[in-house]
């Protein structure tokens, strides 16, 4: 299973420190959604030149436009973009046509979908590299917000998954046990005292 650092930071300045001091124990540095709205994809593009043997994941989240928005992204460096998983099926594939030209991926982000494991499947079978099983902030502050159920529908997609939203150092072998293909760790890490530190023990806890 492979290490994700979200980073929801919003200056390139805050990434790049950020950045510097997780990528030894992370495969996939992502820009988080208010990092790229406040920056621009230049900031991809630091980071890419900064750390050119990490994944990048461009954290757009995609509703429309899918091809031309996933085309300028993998043109900035990155290697991995998401499209909303709420989004049409040929946004999907726009995306996925972007992702085949320049030899990236395309990951289907299920925030908000209803019924995410049928989803799962459906944007699997359009050429998503992997889908992410992922309770936002807002739905992780709500009352009854269940880390499980996120779980147990990576589980029962039976599709390669990530898994976004209260991965911590108490929840990541659960998260592995469940089959995750990533674990998205991103106040796990950034709001730790020792950034570095907390990247460090949660690879270390990846069996």
């Amino acid at each position: 299973m492979k290490l994700q650092v979200a980073m929801d930071v919003l200056t390139t300045d805050a990434a790049l420190a950020l950045a510097a001091q997780v990528a030894p124990h992370v495969d996939i540095i992502e820009l988080g959604t208010p990092l790229i709205k406040a920056e621009g994809l230049r900031a991809v593009t630091a980071i890419k030149a900064a750390h050119p043997d990490k994944i990048v994941f461009a954290d757009l989240k995609t509703m429309d436009a899918g091809e031309l928005e996933a085309d300028i992204a993998f043109a900035a460096g990155a290697d991995l973009v998401t499209v909303l998983g709420t989004a049409g099926d040929s946004t999907i594939i726009g995306a996925v046509a972007a992702a085949t030209k320049h030899g990236k991926g395309i990951v289907v982000d299920l925030i908000g979908v209803a019924d995410k494991v049928t989803r799962a499947r459906e944007v699997t079978a359009l050429g998503a590299q992997f889908v992410e099983m992922h309770a936002g902030l807002d739905e992780q502050a709500e009352p009854g917000f269940s880390l499980a159920k996120l779980l147990n529908q990576g589980e029962t997609a039976k599709v390669p998954f990530s898994l976004a939203g209260g991965v911590s150092l108490a929840t990541i072998a659960a998260v592995q046990r469940a089959g995750a293909t990533v674990a998205v760790a991103g106040g796990a890490i950034y709001g730790a005292e020792d950034p570095a530190a907390a990247a460090a023990a949660l690879r270390a806890a990846i069996i």
